[in-house]
Formats: C-alpha cells, structure tokens, sequence
C-alpha cells in the first residue's frame, strides 16, 4: 500500500523547497513530482511532438522522503496509518486521525 498517491496535497520538508506545499502529479517507486514543485528548464530540440523545441519549464522528482502528507483538518504535516473499515484498509492521518480520500 502506498502511503502517499497521486491527488494528495504535501508539504516539502527539505531543500530549496522547503514549506511550499502543492498537489503530487506522479508517485514512482521512490520519488514523487509535486505541481509547481522542483520546477528545471529543459532545452528541447524541435521534434514531430514539439514542434518549435526551445526551453521547457517542467516539475523534476523529489524524493519521496523529503515530503509529507498535510492533515486534511489541521492542514499539518502527518505521518500515514492504515486501518481496517468494514472489511477495507484505509489511509488515516496519525495527527487527527482523519480518513484520507484514496
């Protein structure tokens, strides 16, 4: 079960970045691209998909360690639990104790 998905508002912990919250766009295997987040400037060559190429301004992955999920009632970085609700595990933040939407 993953603990933080696509959709759920964090918070940056670490880095340049640090305390700019936003919305996860991607979850990989470690990392996670946050909107508006580690934004980098890519110098692209023109191609059948980009047509003019140019420099692109694009979100990089962050570690998903340097993250944290915002409590949905106290707008707080939490850490994730899970708990059984009627017969399905569910996401519930440990500082509220709030149910996370999945």
């Amino acid at each position: 079960m993953q603990k933080i998905k696509k959709g759920d508002q964090v918070i940056v912990l670490r880095g340049r970045y640090r305390g700019k919250r936003g919305k996860v766009l991607l979850v990989r295997r470690d990392s996670v691209i946050v909107e508006k987040i580690n934004v980098i400037k890519r110098h692209t060559k023109p191609s059948p998909k980009n047509q003019s190429g140019g420099i692109i301004e694009k979100e990089a992955p962050l570690h998903i360690s340097k993250v944290a999920l915002l409590d949905p009632k106290t707008s707080q970085p939490t850490r994730v639990g899970f708990k059984m609700r009627e017969g399905v595990w569910v996401r519930v933040a440990k500082r509220s104790g709030e149910l996370l939407k999945s």
